[in-house]
This record gives C-alpha cells, sequence and structure tokens, in this order.
C-alpha cells in the first residue's frame, strides 16, 4: 500500500521556545546523584544530575530532545535539565501533532551520520508524516507499549546481570558447604578448595586457519569453524564460516568435540577472554584456545570461573599495538575449586539457571525491539493500521 499520510514540514511543525544555553548544564557539573535528571545528547537516557533549581525546564512539557551530533531522540515529560552543548530541545505544535507520536514519527526518519558533526541541518530538511490526530494518539499508544516491553526486559536484564555478578562472587569465595575461609595468594578461598594453575589441571590447545588463497579450503564447506567474535557466553551451534576437509588437513585447523570450553585470546574491545561452550564438533581460528580439563574440574564450572574473572584475566594480554592472551599466559593463571565434583556440579547448576532466565529475557526483548522497528515503519507509511492489530497475539504485554 502506497503512504497515505500527509507530510508536514519539520520547521513548520515545531514551535519555537527561548530555552537554551541559560537552562544547560555543562558536563564538567553533572553529578551522579541529585534532586533533577539531566537530560544530553548521549545514549543513556538520563546523563547525571544537578541540584540547581533554577536550570530546571518544568513549564511546556513534554519535549522531543534531538541529539545534534548523536542524532539521539528522547520524549522527556518530567521536569529535567537541559545537558551541554548539541542538545535540541524540540516541542511540535498542538494542533498538528500529538507530543508522543512526534517523537515516534522523528524517530522513523532516516538523518544519515555525518560522524560527530551536527545533523540539525538534515533533520530541518526532513517531511514529518501527519495524521489526523485521534489516529496519532492510537498509534502512539501502539508503540508506546511496545516500547515499554523492552524497557521492562531491558531492566530485568540488568537485575538479572547484578544478581548473577553477585552469587558468583559469593560463590566462588565462599563456595556451598559453608565452611571455614583460607587466605590463598588469590585471595580468600573455601579451606577444602584446591589452589592451581590451569596448567597443572587442563591442556590448553588452538586452531587455526586454512590459507584464504586456496578456494578449495572454503567453498562449500561443511565443518563448523569458529572466530573469536563467536566466543560470546553461549553454546556455539553454528558458525558464520565453513571449512572444508581439505582445509582442516592442509593448515593447522583441528576438529574440537562438543562441550569444548573456548576462550577468545585476542581482540580490542571487549572480545580478549570471552568464553563459549562448543554445541558441535568445530574447528576453531588460532585466537582461540581450547581447554580440555583434567577428571579432577568440570569444563561447566571453569567456564563459569572465567565468566567471573574476566576482568583479571583480560587484562593479562600482552603486546604494544593489541593486548592480546596466549596458551602460556593462560596456563599461568592460578583458580581455586572444590575438590569435590559435586560441589563443582551444584556451583554450575545455579549460575545456569540465572544463565537461563538471562537469555530468555535478552530473546524477549530482541523480539520487541524487532517488532518496534517494523511497527514504527509499518505505523508512519500507513502499510499497517492500528485496528488491524491485536498486540496480546503479538505477546505483548499491556501498557499499565
Amino acid at each position: 500500500m502506497s503512504q497515505i499520510w500527509p507530510l508536514q514540514e519539520f520547521d513548520s511543525a515545531i514551535v519555537r521556545n527561548s530555552i537554551g544555553r541559560q537552562n544547560q548544564i555543562a558536563a564538567g557539573d553533572y553529578k551522579p546523584e541529585g534532586e533533577y535528571p539531566i537530560v544530553d545528547q548521549g545514549q543513556s537516557f538520563i546523563a547525571g544530575y544537578t541540584d540547581d533549581a533554577h536550570k530546571v525546564v518544568s513549564d511546556g512539557l513534554p519535549y522531543v530532545i534531538f541529539g545534534d551530533h548523536t542524532r539521539c531522540f528522547k520524549y522527556v515529560d518530567f521536569p529535567f535539565a537541559l545537558g551541554a552543548d548539541g542538545t535540541k530541545l524540540l516541542k511540535p505544535k498542538a494542533d498538528l501533532f500529538d507530543p508522543r507520536f512526534f517523537y515516534f514519527a522523528l524517530l522513523s526518519l532516516n538523518i544519515p551520520s555525518r560522524g560527530y558533526n551536527r545533523h540539525y541541518t538534515l533533520l530541518r530538511e526532513k517531511k514529518v508524516p501527519r495524521p489526523e490526530l485521534d489516529e496519532q494518539r492510537q498509534i502512539a499508544r501502539v508503540l508506546a507499549t511496545v516500547q515499554r516491553a523492552i524497557e521492562q526486559q531491558q531492566a530485568i536484564i540488568v537485575t538479572t546481570r547484578e544478581l548473577k555478578r553477585s552469587l558468583m562472587h559469593k560463590l566462588f569465595t565462599e563456595g556451598l558447604r559453608g565452611e571455614a575461609q583460607k587466605p590463598t595468594e588469590i585471595g580468600m578461598v573455601p579451606e577444602s578448595w584446591e589452589v592451581k594453575r590451569i596448567g597443572e589441571i587442563a591442556t590448553l590447545k588452538s586452531g587455526g586457519t586454512p590459507s584464504r588463497g586456496n578456494e578449495a579450503f572454503w567453498k562449500n564447506g561443511t565443518i563448523p569453524w569458529v572466530k573469536t567474535g563467536e566466543v560470546d557466553y553461549c553454546v556455539i551451534n553454528d558458525t558464520e564460516e565453513k571449512i572444508t576437509q581439505a582445509g582442516l588437513d592442509g593448515s593447522s585447523a583441528k576438529i574440537f568435540p562438543a562441550g569444548t570450553l573456548l576462550m577468545a585470546m585476542y581482540g580490542q574491545g571487549i572480545t580478549r577472554g570471552k568464553v563459549g561452550i562448543l554445541g558441535v564438533n568445530a574447528a576453531t581460528n588460532q585466537a582461540c584456545v581450547a581447554f580440555f580439563p583434567k577428571a579432577e574440574i568440570r569444563a561447566g564450572f571453569l567456564y563459569q570461573l572465567f565468566a567471573f574473572k574476566y576482568d583479571y584475566i583480560r587484562n593479562l594480554g600482552h603486546g604494544a599495538n593489541q593486548k592480546n592472551l596466549s596458551a602460556d599466559i593462560l596456563k599461568t593463571v592460578q583458580i581455586a575449586y572444590p575438590k569435590d565434583t559435586d560441589e563443582q556440579d551444584e556451583i554450575v547448576v545455579c549460575l545456569s539457571s540465572i544463565d537461563d532466565k538471562l537469555a530468555l529475557a535478552e530473546l524477549k526483548c530482541a523480539h520487541y525491539a524487532d517488532l518496534f522497528k517494523t511497527l514504527l515503519h509499518q505505523l508512519m507509511t500507513a502499510q499497517l493500521r492500528v485496528n488491524d492489530l491485536d498486540l496480546d497475539a503479538l505477546g505483548v504485554p499491556a501498557l499499565d
């Protein structure tokens, strides 16, 4: 269906306001706590706080905040202080637009990135879809409902991650048996636990990359080949690339069995130090290391322990241009673990149950985000009408 909503020039859609520099809070004056929230052009909805009541914008609410550098839009319907330079305050004309609909309509616009240059001139060139006001309110309510569902799942994700971090600290320092603790080189641990270097309790092996110049090593490959970006606290059941048997035979790549614990050794960002478990037999590149623990320690326990020690392990990386880990570095890392493998298994069960809850929340969040993107486009272009929607059937919880 072709677009049927009339379009409104951006400049003729908004009300000019006098809120400006006198209301702005310099970035250096942001506080971590305070009476009034500060909203700026950054990715975080609330950038900080202030106690300066003279800077607070409370009249004329709600507003839409536009980040001139970042292209971020924020809908603000509570008293706030305006952030530093680059924050544009927008208010639509009441006879033309419902404020929340206007916010969603702006979200639907394609504003090309100019890097950290300003983008307001591009926004001013746009036209905004303008259904009848009653239709706008219905569209806004639908999109707000889905947006609230996303925010709820994001809150669950944050809370669940914090819970797991707290539980990991307790389990890996106190154990499950309520026993006394002993001091060690790596801190306090339960009295019965062993402290050994990884090289003493596991064999480490790395993979390899078949030559990219040999088509026979890659074309129509069927053997999963894991790259470091795919090692991300998950079970790896499929890979972006696959190699052939010839590629396996003609390189240092090797097959590791399902259940193998992997760690990413290279990576400038957050990749280095992450772990994953193979869900299928697969080969890996040389930037992944595979762990083969002895009978005294479970791979699942190591997986959770490495997740707990992520920051410590990734900071062991060496290198001038890029800090990388290596098997030799990892072998020297000391860890503490229960001698009783049953206790190891129980710890894994406790933490895995939280992982399951986290995975479910992340799955729901991704589903709602995809749904929001689809509905935003279809509702703003009139490809879909509100009366044709059944949010209950789409699994979206009702808006309070």
